[in-house]
């Protein structure tokens, strides 16, 4: 059953808290900077959207890598993995990304993404709001068809 982590951005409030776990998590260290998921902040705009990986089934950051470092698995996540021996540290991935969910760590001097902690995302674990949520792919696709038909619905009843 391939999983997503699910974004319900009206309920982001900014706080950040799902960066400082994911750099916890993979680094041993509370530093939002290390993070695999970033939270975008516009104050002008007034808005905050967390950022990380979709896991995007033609995934541009595995097509353009050099060296085949990124890959799909095949463990039931359908995850991207990178495999940090073969990395050469091009950023090509980085480049490639739509979402720009790829990060370069200068610390170690390798780039990082999002692995969804082998299936035990902190950031939706420490996400008090509810923003983020792991489920099933197709829950989500679910949930999302609803939400567009429920937009379309409301767009209908005001040109009736």
């Amino acid at each position: 059953m391939q999983k997503m982590i699910l974004v319900d951005y009206s309920k982001c409030s900014g706080c950040r808290y799902c960066e400082t776990a994911c750099s916890a998590r993979h680094e041993g260290v509370c530093n939002p900077y290390r993070s695999r998921i970033k939270v975008m902040r516009s104050d002008m705009e007034g808005f905050v959207a967390p950022m990380l990986c979709q896991q995007c089934i033609d995934a541009p950051c595995a097509r353009v890598c050099p060296v085949g470092a990124l890959s799909r698995d095949n463990n039931g996540l359908g995850l991207v993995r990178l495999d940090y021996d073969l990395c050469i540290g091009c950023k090509m991935c980085m480049v490639a990304c739509p979402f720009g969910a790829m990060k370069f760590d200068e610390r170690k001097m390798r780039v990082i993404k999002c692995d969804f902690c082998d299936g035990d995302p902190a950031c939706v674990k420490a996400c008090s709001t509810d923003a983020l949520l792991f489920v099933d792919a197709t829950e989500a696709d679910a949930q999302k068809r609803s939400e567009i038909a429920e937009d379309y619905s409301e767009v209908e009843k005001r040109f009736a």
